[in-house]
């Protein structure tokens, strides 16, 4: 009886065991299965995250390229050392070691201090520090050179990277922007696109067991980075280049004390050759003041490593990289007057270009007398004369023809209550009265740009509307963008936003401005010879604590019956000599269209006068001292330059006599024993007259012509030069191009 019951008790004991050991490995089970499958790769990584070290490959930026290919932003080879605290901590004499690595590679790495490697090795537990970054060649090779004599090959890493480089250092620094030292854009081109130039890091992974040694290669990965997309922008180097040269030399010239900026546009497509904002900065060491702002901040006495120093230091460093051209706004003035005239041509308002007016020198308007810049006035003139001659009671009078309402419907069409939409990061806004407040003494103000702020981006991108025949477009800077293979992954489409007014207005408004060029108007500094320019200058007020203070401005387009680009330039703050646009700031936009024009390819077409003025005499300098012949030069359309050490000037190239082409005539004049340098004479024949003759100006040589009158016009080509091709010349020597003379039958 006792044993059954035993063996009952036993039998449902083993049961309940079985059965507990089926639930359990039925749980158990189930957990492998939820391990092992569904969960697998949760705890895989879990896994291979303390096994293994992901080092990240950076992908090679893209580099950025002007119109016609060259190269503007790239990727040089540079060198990142890191330590592994992790092996340094557990070696032998790990102290004294520790000590001899700090103390070698402070000696050894500029701003690098023992007391910042000791920092780095007090993080034992890590396998990798980087100490130092962006180390050239010379300085790499010194550190591999002390990790080989003390054999510390797996406690320090010397690591090849890429690093931006700019190959024209400061050229377009305001649109290219630069990156940090992580490679990340940060302003310009550089920040907008910052995805498609970064591209895809890869990875190389590496496994290590627990004390952190590196274990065998079969435990290595390496995914391979993917190259960001190549930016080819609309900027050309050449364009971009004389138009910095533009606005360095009217702000040296002009003592503008709010710096200047200027912006040449193609009028039919929106797509921006040259943008700039002067004084520049090297984009190599964009951290380092120019030596504008260098100059300012030490005028300011400040000591230096004070706080007061490194705010100054900060303020003037964020200023220099703004792009004046986008980002800030002013009040444009008279140039404003063309699209105020464009107005009203198109609302009929004004039918006949020779309707009369008269300007006393003032208007009443509402409770206010405004006055005219001219005083005394101007008396009788006719509309075309009111533009030409920039008259503010003109103005006024016409805008109150159109009235309020329809004046600020086309302020709003010509785009300046919006921003223009250009591919660049901070653009501007304007600033312009509301519409429900808008009166009819905001309208007179408003019709000759005062009380009202526009970016000059804005500007030049209405005047171009009136250029292209009346279409608005949007500016851009990225024309294509392709991958590494080359393959086109992006193509900039033009895009015009809105027609603001008719063909027939707008070649009008051309002709009027292009009269104020050629004629007597206020624009006349930006005359060109052998093109027809269309232009308006500003001289606008600033509205602030110095209310003296004036920004002269200009904008035009040429050539005015065919308009190819437009350019602006925009002085702020004036301070030496006159304060206007018409001369701060017209003769620099000449200047750009002047070496632009003929590289794009547009042909000049002389009149019968500018044929005539358009070739020099060379005057006899030799013996004369060199203040009589800075005298005797100053004034005349020469650049003279010296060369060598002496009182009086002993030879000159070219000689006495020779008769050179206006544009671009050099004298080399030679003091005491000096003698000139000498280039080597380009083949120019089957050339174009404008080509062959940029190609000598370029090399500092001068020009005649023998065989036709206009060598520019005509598609006339170089049959024949002298001295021939090959030729060692000095510097100045008179290159003559022959033509073929045209045939006449009578």
């Amino acid at each position: 009886m006792f044993g059954a019951v035993a063996g009952q008790r036993t039998s449902r004991r083993a049961m309940v065991l079985a059965v507990f050991l089926a639930v359990a490995f039925l749980f158990l089970t189930a957990r492998i299965l939820v391990l092992q499958v569904f969960r697998f790769d949760k705890y895989q990584q879990k896994v291979l995250d303390q096994l293994t070290t992901e080092s990240k490959v950076l992908a090679a930026r893209g580099e950025i390229l002007d119109a016609a290919g060259r190269v503007l932003a790239t990727n040089r080879t540079v060198y990142n050392v890191s330590i592994f605290p992790n092996v340094i901590a557990r070696a032998e004499r790990a102290d004294s070691l520790g000590a001899e690595i700090a103390s070698g590679l402070a000696g050894l790495i500029e701003g690098l201090t023992e007391e910042k490697m000791h920092s780095h090795l007090s993080h034992k537990t890590e396998l990798q520090r980087t100490v130092a970054r962006g180390l050239e060649a010379e300085a790499a090779n010194e550190v591999l050179r002390f990790v080989a004599e003390r054999g510390l090959y797996d406690m320090i890493a010397v690591e090849a990277t890429d690093a931006r480089y700019y190959p024209y250092g400061g050229l377009a620094a305001h649109v290219l922007g630069f990156t940090g030292s992580d490679g990340q854009g940060l302003y310009g081109l550089e920040l907008k696109y910052n995805e498609a130039l970064s591209g895809t890091p890869g990875a190389y992974i590496t496994a290590r067991d627990s004390t952190g040694n590196q274990l065998p290669h079969q435990y290595e990965a390496y995914q391979p980075a993917v190259p960001g997309y190549t930016l080819q922008t609309t900027i050309d180097a050449y364009i971009q280049s004389v138009l910095e040269e533009q606005l360095e030399a009217t702000m040296v010239e002009s003592g503008a004390a709010n710096r200047v900026c200027g912006i040449v546009m193609n009028v039919k497509t929106g797509a921006v050759l040259g943008m700039a904002t002067a004084p520049s900065f090297d984009l190599n060491k964009p951290f380092t003041l120019n030596g504008y702002a260098a100059a300012e901040l030490a005028a300011l006495g400040l000591p230096e490593g004070s706080e007061e120093y490194r705010k100054a230091y900060n303020e003037l460093l964020l200023e220099s990289w703004s792009n004046k051209a986008a980002t800030e706004i002013y009040m444009p003035g008279s140039t404003f007057k063309a699209l105020t005239c464009s107005m009203v041509l198109e609302e009929g308002a004004v039918t006949d270009l020779n309707e009369g007016f008269f300007c006393s020198g003032a208007l009443a308007v509402a409770d206010r007398l405004i006055h005219c810049h001219k005083a005394g006035g101007h008396g009788s003139l006719t509309f075309t004369e009111g533009l030409q001659n920039s008259c503010n009671p003109v103005m006024m009078t016409i805008a109150a023809r159109i009235g309020t309402d329809c004046f600020y419907q086309y302020v709003k069409a010509f785009g300046m209550l919006e921003k223009t939409g250009i591919d660049l990061p901070g653009e501007g806004g304007s600033i312009f009265h509301a519409q429900s407040s808008f009166t009819a003494l905001d309208l007179a103000t408003a019709s000759f740009g005062q009380n009202f702020k526009v970016s000059v981006l804005q500007m030049i991108t209405a005047v171009a509307a009136i250029a292209n025949g009346g279409e608005l477009v949007t500016p851009y800077l990225v024309e294509r963008m392709t991958d590494a293979a080359g393959e086109v992954v992006y193509q900039h489409e033009a895009e015009v936003k809105r027609r603001v007014i008719s063909e027939e207005t707008a070649k009008t408004v051309a002709t009027i401005l292009e009269g104020g060029v050629s004629g007597d108007g206020g624009a006349k500094n930006a005359y060109v010879a052998g093109y027809r320019v269309a232009a308006k200058t500003g001289t606008s007020e600033k509205i602030g604590d110095n209310r003296e203070a004036r920004i002269g401005s200009c904008v035009g387009f040429a050539p005015a019956d065919d308009p190819e680009i437009a350019v602006i330039i925009v002085v702020d703050e004036p301070t030496d000599g006159s304060r206007y646009g018409s001369v701060v700031a017209a003769p620099y936009v000449g200047n750009v269209f002047r070496a632009a024009l003929p590289y794009l390819g547009v042909e000049a077409i002389y009149t019968a006068e500018e044929e005539g003025a358009r070739m020099l005499t060379v005057p006899s300098l030799s013996g004369l001292t060199q203040e009589d012949a800075v005298a005797l030069l100053q004034h005349s359309d020469f650049e003279f330059t010296f060369v060598g050490e002496g009182e009086r000037v002993v030879s000159q190239s070219p000689a006495a006599g020779s008769s050179v082409i206006r544009a671009g005539a050099k004298i080399i004049l030679m003091l005491g024993e000096a003698q000139p340098a000498t280039v080597t004479v380009p083949e120019l024949v089957g050339m174009s007259g404008t080509a062959a003759n940029q190609r000598l100006v370029d090399l500092g040589l001068n020009v005649a012509v023998v065989g036709v009158r206009d060598f520019t016009s005509g598609g006339a080509l170089v049959t024949k030069q002298y001295p021939s091709a090959g030729e060692s010349v000095p510097i100045g020597t008179v290159v003559t191009l022959y033509f073929p003379y045209e045939e006449k039958r009578e």
